[in-house]
């Protein structure tokens, strides 16, 4: 499915995850850094999201994150293997928005991790750049969900390089460790 700004609307968005979603509980996401700004005149849709999460994996027992997040006004549960790699396992839900207010309230130890997602369609994808708020302001990251994880794709002039394999560009090591304690 090709995406373009005349046509990338939520319904195209939720069509996109719903594809996504036929890879039976499987995410192939690739990470990058960016070099400038341009992408910003290809904004096709915002989200302001807040996450936070009731597991983080980060145990050595613990097997998968938990996080609960909000999104506009939707709200989700998500699960997903704590391996940072480009594929991982992943399962999401919707769940009522008042229960994920109140879980980010009181069940997630007051670790909340803000963003606000901008979408860009590009070629035949769909980049999710995300410019991070509170502890981690300064962090900006674009993201690309993929079918597969040799699918080729275009890589926009504004793209950085890549990180995918970077622990420290995912939200769990965020919590632990936010961008503003970073040494650059």
């Amino acid at each position: 499915m090709e995406l373009q700004p005349w046509n990338c609307s939520r319904k195209k968005i939720l069509q996109t995850k719903q594809e996504q979603a036929q890879n039976m509980g499987i995410e192939i996401e690739r990470k990058f850094l960016l070099k400038n700004d341009d992408w910003k005149a290809h904004v096709t849709e915002t989200h302001v999201i807040r996450q936070g999460y009731l597991q983080s994996g980060l145990e050595k027992s613990q097997k998968s994150s938990v996080r609960i997040r909000i999104s506009n006004k939707l709200a989700n549960i998500n699960v997903k293997s704590v391996d940072l790699a480009a594929v991982r396992q992943e399962f999401e839900y919707e769940i009522p928005l008042h229960d994920a207010q109140e879980m980010l309230e009181t069940l997630c130890d007051g670790v909340v991790i803000e963003k606000t997602r901008y979408y860009v369609p590009y070629g035949r994808h769909l980049w999710e750049i995300d410019i991070f708020e509170g502890d981690n302001a300064g962090m900006v990251m674009a993201e690309i969900e993929l079918s597969r994880l040799d699918e080729p794709f275009e890589k926009p002039d504004w793209l950085g390089p890549e990180v995918s394999h970077d622990e420290r560009y995912y939200n769990i090591y965020l919590l632990k460790h936010p961008y503003k304690q970073w040494q650059l």
